[in-house]
């Protein structure tokens, strides 16, 4: 007999976050093996009735993306047809979040696709973090909610950075100054904009401060850091323009190519990125990476939208 619980799956993105999840909330993942056939096809075997439950479902947009994301698909295709009674599809990280307008004749909007697939594959709830850009909240017809790293973040420069009373909040592009501004506020710290001109996509060719950073801890703020390339320009801008150090505070840790080469010789003193993509092994060969640990937000967000309580709480500065 269905007692409508919550059933936490995962597939294979991000398994340590899910277990993460799934400790907080006082239970165990449910059985899924996702394994690939000799021609590559996605094959996914739910292991136990998931009939008139409550069905949330962990996958990190990160590594090999396009796989990740059909292993996502086809489990909540799989839960659909396996009458779960609610499907929700937990995205730490958004799939093609960098993907969300039509910035050039013949772009694809991928953002919007990849709403389109979650809805028509079954998904009737969706919760993420800290997406590129919130309008991509629109490109749903179901529920999303958009948690937000800030809490965790104003908690860690407390507690971590020394002397964070003299420091000030970096924005290293225009498009982040409104997440930067709002950190700075709620710290009583002052806030300084880097304007970077980019040649091609990844790449960096100029930059320009704007603010004063002498003699201060400045500590970069961004949703996301891919290559590093922005980050290690703008800690060595801040650097030649008198800070005494800089750290970097990431969202959403991708370091692909070359970052961790970047970081290791770059004046950053720390970077710090939270768990929505795993990067335990790359912790290894780069000894300034630090984490912020962000399941325990996720898994109060599942027990909300379980209980039917009010997930707005999060979007404050819920401190869990």
């Amino acid at each position: 007999m269905s007692s409508n619980s919550i059933r936490i799956l995962a597939g294979n993105s991000h398994p340590a976050l899910a277990k993460l999840i799934a400790k907080r909330l006082g239970t165990e993942l449910a059985n899924v093996t996702v394994t690939k056939y000799s021609n590559q096809e996605t094959a996914v075997t739910i292991g136990e009735s998931v009939r008139d439950e409550d069905v949330f479902i962990v996958q990190s947009g990160c590594g090999e993306i396009n796989d990740h994301l059909m292993e996502l698909l086809i489990i909540i295709n799989a839960c659909k047809t396996a009458s779960a009674r609610r499907i929700t599809a937990v995205l730490p990280c958004f799939p093609y979040a960098r993907q969300d307008k039509k910035d050039k004749s013949r772009a694809p909007i991928s953002a919007k696709l990849v709403a389109n697939m979650l809805t028509v594959a079954g998904a009737d709830h969706v919760i993420t973090m800290d997406l590129h850009a919130s309008q991509i909240q629109g490109f749903f017809d179901c529920p999303v909610d958009n948690l937000y790293g800030e809490p965790s973040v104003l908690r860690y420069i407390r507690e971590n950075v020394p002397e964070w009373k003299n420091a000030i909040i970096v924005s290293p592009d225009a498009g982040g100054a409104k997440r930067a501004t709002s950190i700075a506020d709620h710290l009583d710290l002052d806030f300084a904009l880097i304007h970077k001109e980019r040649k091609k996509a990844n790449e960096v060719s100029r930059m320009v401060l704007v603010g004063d950073v002498k003699d201060k801890v400045a500590i970069l703020v961004d949703d996301m850091a891919d290559t590093c390339g922005t980050l290690g320009l703008a800690a060595k801008t801040l650097m030649d323009n008198g800070a005494s150090a800089v750290y970097a505070i990431v969202i959403h840790g991708v370091l692909s190519g070359k970052a961790l080469d970047v970081i290791n010789n770059s004046m950053l003193t720390r970077v710090v990125v939270t768990n929505t993509i795993p990067h335990a092994e790359k912790k290894k060969h780069c000894p300034k990476l630090d984490t912020i640990d962000v399941s325990a937000v996720l898994a109060e967000a599942i027990r909300r939208t379980h209980n039917g309580e009010s997930v707005s709480y999060l979007f404050g500065l819920a401190s869990i």
